[in-house]
Formats: structure tokens, sequence, C-alpha cells
């Protein structure tokens, strides 16, 4: 007898700027029904991902699908490093930074197209503090900025614009004392990004070498700059292309510790409070996930 795999679809109703009321109707119509058995579950706040995530695991189901943004799959994806639980994305959020790196498609029926073809690879995560990330974390200007768009009502890519134009002038650049390979450094800088992925999302490239397979993870310092360069800084970012030395610098690390002036920081977008003294490091291939299947 064929073994049907068990999918959790799990579905964060509020992400991003367009309602979830077709995705069940396209998961039915998409979803090849003699490969996979399925369920529908939602999320009610932040964290409830999370649990949902690990009675997964206790139910052994064999792929849970995180549909919504980066907050969605790092709330769902976090509780299943570790295990042996697959995950699937349906990238249906303002960022989608994960996806958008791993070459999910953001059409939702292709990304469904793609948890039938079932091409899993492990991927490394980053933990800071014992907290976990999958993408990018980070302390500083990134860091207030996903705080200001938490914090903010409306959603999608000009709101993160908004804010940015917004904070630019009021930000105090931040003295990071960083360990690296045990190397000690003094840096003062606009933000210390942790990058596993190469991006924010909305195809901001923040790291373009950085690659989730390798068992390292990249921290990018920029540099205070003026006001006027940052269409020159942007259009960089938007091309995946490394900022000159003066702006910019990046070290790859495998394990870090870093003490900082700030307590803000966000893990895969998500604000958090943090102490002053992070230590980080990379766990290799800790998460099973689907991504299309390489030609």
């Amino acid at each position: 007898m064929h073994y049907k795999k068990k999918v959790w679809f799990i579905i964060n109703p509020i992400s991003g700027i367009e309602k979830k009321d077709f995705i069940p109707e396209i998961i039915k119509t998409e979803l090849d029904a003699t490969l996979f058995d399925y369920e529908i579950k939602y999320t009610a706040s932040k964290g409830h991902g999370f649990l949902i995530g690990k009675e997964a695991i206790e139910r052994k189901i064999d792929i849970v699908c995180a549909v919504g943004g980066d907050g969605t799959v790092h709330d769902v994806a976090t509780s299943l490093i570790g295990s042996e639980v697959i995950l699937a994305i349906l990238p249906a959020g303002s960022g989608n930074g994960l996806a958008r790196h791993m070459h999910i498609p953001l059409d939702l029926r292709k990304a469904i197209r793609c948890i039938n073809s079932n091409y899993v690879i492990q991927m490394d995560t980053g933990r800071i503090n014992n907290l976990a990330f999958l993408g990018i974390g980070g302390f500083g200007f990134d860091a207030l900025i996903a705080k200001r768009f938490d914090e903010d009502t409306k959603r999608g890519f000009w709101m993160y614009v908004k804010h940015v134009l917004k904070e630019f002038f009021r930000f105090h650049p931040i003295n990071f004392t960083i360990d690296t390979n045990g190397e000690v450094r003094n840096i003062t800088a606009l933000l210390c990004t942790i990058a596993n992925t190469s991006e924010y999302g909305n195809g901001f490239i923040i790291s373009p070498k950085s690659d989730p397979t390798d068992g390292k993870l990249e921290m990018v310092l920029l540099k205070p700059f003026s006001f006027w360069r940052i269409p020159f800084v942007a259009n960089n970012y938007f091309k995946g292309k490394m900022q000159p030395p003066a702006l910019s610098e990046v070290i790859s690390f495998k394990s870090a510790t870093i003490e900082m002036n700030t307590s803000l920081g966000h893990y895969d977008g998500e604000p958090t409070v943090v102490p002053n003294r992070v230590s980080i490091e990379v766990v290799p291939k800790s998460l099973y996930i689907l991504i299309p299947k390489k030609i």
C-alpha cells in the first residue's frame, strides 16, 4: 500500500497585504492528492505557529508548510529545528526573504507544485543567545526599522521605505565590540547584520555571498554615511552588489560574540530586546526544507 505523506498548512491570516481566503482552494486544486493528505490550521497570535509546529513533531507529521511572511516562517520553522519534520513555504508576506533566497516561487500555485516535487535539502540555522533564526538577524538600524514596521498597521514594501527615510536622520550609530575567530575589533556602525541567507526580502540583498548550506554565517557591518548616498547604497543592495570597503565590511564566521550599546535586535525581521552582549553560532544542517528541484 502506498504511504501518503501528511502535510499541515499553517496559515497566518494577517500576514502580508492580501487576504488569505483563496489559499485553501488552491491547495485543494494544486496539491497532489495521490502523494499527500493535508490539514489546514490557522494561527491566532504571534508564537502560535511555533506551538503548532511542536505538535506536528509529536504527531509525526511529515511536512509543515508555513503560509505567510518571514515572521510566520520564523515562528513555524524554529519549532522544527533539529527534528525530522520538513519545512515547506508558501510565501504570502511582505518581504518573503527566505523564500526568495531559496527560489521558492512567489506564485502560490507554483509554490504548491514545488511541494509536489518533494525535493528536500538540509539547511543551516543560526543561534543568538540560544534563540534561533533562519535567514537574517541583526542589531542597529535594521532592528529599528523591523520594530517600526511591526508597530505599523499597514504592510508592503513602501512602508519599509517610509520608515527608513523617517528614521535615518534620528539614528545614532552604534559602537560594536566584535570577537570573531579570536580577533577582537571595535567598530562604529549603523547596523550589524548576521546573515545565513542573502536578503531581508523584497529583493533587498544585504549579504550576496551568504549560503545557508556552507556551515558559516556572515556578519555585515554598514558604516555611517551621508543621506545623499542612500540611493547609491540602496541601488547596490537591490542589484546584489557588495558595498565598497569604505562603507561596509563582511566577516564570515562560525561563532562570535558581540558587545554593543543597543538593546534592540531582530531575528528574521521579528523585533526583540537583546542583552548588551550576545553569543552567535551557526548550527549546520539543522533544518530540512523543501525547495524547487535543481535542473
